[in-house]
């Protein structure tokens, strides 16, 4: 009797495990997958639920321009950064640039660089990759403290100074126009548009691209006629006391490659700890934008609420001009800390006032007329010997140097993509991944 209960308790086993790997039974169970949580909000973002809302002018139109046409559209959801990227936020791209061209450039010291481990993939033969970790802040290569360690690399990295006539007191300062970004993207869209054209190859499709990453700080000069802004050229980006104030300066093109080297910069941290990677990193739609700035408020006229400037108690709720030129009144002249005033109720700062910010679209007069009602956008990828109407971008939000009309919630204007202004900044959002999380479906 013992012999049969131990004979089918195996058969059961086998039955039980199946015959193929994984115990499927050769029934179809999907693609074995990384576990992935979907309520991880991204440092510095916050969350913002999928819906529908009234696009367009809900207020008076002074500019009598007429292009802003009321539309219901509906956005997916996302993360968006709660604040304009700051000046620390972006000299961490800036610093990332200046190493990897430090090191791969002009050190060419293997110390720096990841050893191989197992096979290493035929594309890759040749190719080095910095050891981020070893580098950390830069001190690793430029000294630390005091200028330790510094005079090991000195002689290599005297090349990355400027020279000859162009140093000042015989510092070493560094040439920014160095300092330039190279990357890839897919143009989907394009894509998309070609899909049926058999002689097209996927490299039609890609774009590669190569951007100076450093500001143009002489934008406070350069935007004002006789204004005595020198003190903002020198130390606006670079002095500790601007750290937590937005970027200026940073045109469209730049803006772009921070959100490429971002998805970059997260992805390699996602596999160093083998969590699922996130979407891309991008710039806001105009749409998404808007949507955003409301703060889930339905036909309300600024990103607080009311169709009111002030509060009860008289305080001016964003950074903007004032009367006729009160810059003051507001807290301060030019930006200000990117936390400054309060949020709106989806817990975003300063999306009206301090600075005007980059969307991804692209400025057409009659847009809302042939965009979708589901994520409407309108992009281009203008080329460099495209006529200047063709590189116009969408900014919104308003600025530090606008009247308060532009801070309405419906505002909008543009810009060109290669120019740099002290009164643009920008943010970042990622797509949330997944059904929307109050969706309980």
């Amino acid at each position: 009797m013992r012999k049969i209960y131990f004979i089918a308790l195996a058969a059961l086993v086998i039955i039980g495990t199946g015959c193929g790997k994984g115990g499927t039974n050769g029934e179809l169970v999907g693609v074995a997958t990384k576990k992935f949580k979907n309520n991880e909000v991204p440092f510095g973002m916050v969350y913002i639920p999928a819906g529908t809302f009234i696009m367009g002018q809900t207020d008076q139109d002074i500019t009598f321009a007429q292009i802003s046409q009321n539309k219901q559209v509906t956005v997916q959801a996302f993360y968006m950064d709660e604040t304009e990227i700051s000046n620390k936020e972006y000299r961490q791209f800036v610093n990332w640039v200046r190493d990897s061209i430090a090191i791969s450039t002009y050190l060419q010291d293997d110390q720096y660089y990841l050893k191989p481990k197992g096979q290493v993939d035929p594309n890759d033969a040749g190719k080095k990759y910095i050891n981020w970790k070893k580098v950390g802040n830069g001190s690793a290569i430029w000294g630390g403290k005091k200028g330790k360690g510094a005079s090991a690399n000195g002689p290599k990295l005297q090349a990355m100074y400027y020279q000859g006539e162009d140093r000042v007191f015989d510092r070493n300062e560094i040439d920014v126009r160095l300092l330039k970004y190279n990357f890839a993207i897919m143009r989907l869209r394009e894509a998309a548009n070609n899909r049926n054209n058999m002689t097209a190859k996927r490299s039609d499709f890609i774009l590669r691209d190569t951007v100076g990453v450093y500001p143009d700080t002489l934008v406070w000069l350069s935007d004002f006629a006789y204004a005595q802004n020198e003190p903002m050229v020198k130390g606006y980006f670079s002095h500790p006391a601007y750290a937590n104030y937005p970027v200026v300066g940073v045109n469209w093109r730049q803006a772009r490659a921070f959100t490429v080297w971002r998805t970059r910069f997260n992805e390699a941290y996602k596999d160093s700890r083998r969590l699922p990677k996130r979407a891309d990193y991008e710039l806001p739609t105009e749409a998404e934008f808007e949507y955003a700035a409301r703060g889930g408020r339905v036909g309300t006229t600024f990103p607080w609420g009311g169709p009111y400037i002030r509060n009860a108690k008289g305080c001016l709720m964003a950074n903007f001009k004032p009367g006729r030129g009160n810059y003051i009144d507001d807290g301060g002249p030019f930006t200000v800390n990117v936390k400054a005033y309060y949020p709106n109720d989806y817990g975003l700062y300063n999306m009206a006032g301090n600075v005007a910010e980059w969307t991804s679209s692209a400025f057409d007069e009659s847009s809302s007329t042939f965009t979708h009602d589901m994520n409407p956008t309108f992009s281009y990828e203008a080329k460099s010997d495209d006529p200047e109407v063709l590189k116009r971008k969408v900014i919104r939000g308003g600025s530090w140097k606008d009247i308060g009309y532009f801070l309405q919630n419906s505002a909008s204007s543009f810009e060109y993509q290669d120019t740099s202004k002290s009164y643009i900044g920008f943010r970042c959002i990622t797509k949330y991944q997944g059904r929307d999380i109050k969706d309980k479906l």
